[in-house]
């Protein structure tokens, strides 16, 4: 068959629950994966032709797919910041939004990371992607990430093989830590933060697939990891330090209070590039 009349077939087959864009997308996503050939090949070549065995192997991506399985999940892989990342039902998929939050740290401490070895926690790394895109962009920076799960500190430290960095990665419950025993210029978190009543407003895909530990916390102590590490912070940020977070849209208002009433004197509230409240700094809290 040729890959042409395959990929008619293959958006049609998934229209009824994806967007046509976002299944041609998934379409030339697998395309370039399996077969390492791009949207411009098939148009320079539209006589181009996919085996039976090819066939074969498209329609058991396909089949997932139709169940609303990430694809991210189901090539193994995803992109952050320009750089390649494993990624598994043991840590979330990197969002666009957390790619702000990167771009973010690294443009308000470049020039300072040229004069001083910058230390860098990254607490509930997942897949490493923020921990392992500092370092890659901020070289000479000392770069630290905790988490929870040994299954994902696992997939963090491939990613880190993979991008060619060195993260200290270590196996830790951020909630029942009293001291991290370090003093660090930055310190970021991209917490659990999706309230259970928020539930209604994930896609299926996402609550279906990726990890809860990740994802939700508890109606009513929403804000739990962000007080415990701001609170760590105090303790643990050296002077100038730097408190970065990725937020609940709906809790900017309350992470804001949340700082002033930690005594961080400059505090910062970001949009992301939706318009919603994402990201928050606090900085200068001696």
């Amino acid at each position: 068959m040729k890959i042409k009349e395959y990929r008619t077939q293959f958006i049609e087959e998934l229209t009824p629950i994806y967007d046509a864009g976002e299944a041609e997308s998934f379409f030339y996503l697998i395309l370039e994966e399996k077969h390492q050939l791009k949207r411009i090949d098939l148009a320079l070549h539209p006589d181009l032709v996919f085996s039976e065995e090819e066939i074969a192997v498209w329609n058991s991506i396909l089949e997932p797919l139709q169940q609303e399985i990430p694809i991210q999940y189901l090539l193994g892989k995803t992109s952050f910041y320009g750089l390649d990342f494993e990624v598994n039902e043991n840590v979330l998929i990197p969002r666009p939004e957390t790619e702000e939050l990167v771009e973010w740290i690294i443009k308000s401490n470049l020039k300072i990371e040229k004069f001083k070895n910058l230390k860098i926690l990254d607490i509930g790394t997942g897949s490493g992607c923020i921990a392992i895109s500092l370092a890659k962009n901020l070289p000479n920076a000392q770069v630290y990430a905790i988490d929870v799960s040994e299954k994902a500190l696992a997939t963090a430290k491939k990613n880190a093989a993979i991008n060619e960095v060195n993260v200290t990665f270590v196996n830790q419950n951020i909630l029942g830590t009293e001291d991290l025993q370090q003093q660090f210029d930055i310190i970021v978190s991209n917490p659990p933060y999706v309230r259970n009543l928020e539930k209604e407003e994930i896609k299926k895909n996402v609550l279906d697939n990726e990890p809860h530990l990740a994802l939700f916390v508890e109606d009513n102590d929403a804000l739990i990891f962000y007080k415990k590490i701001a609170e760590l912070a105090q303790k643990n940020l050296l002077p100038n330090g730097q408190l970065y977070f990725e937020i609940n849209q709906y809790l900017g208002k309350e992470m804001v209070d949340l700082l002033e009433k930690l005594n961080f004197a400059t505090i910062e509230l970001r949009k992301d590039i939706y318009g919603n409240d994402r990201m928050i700094k606090g900085s200068d809290q001696f």
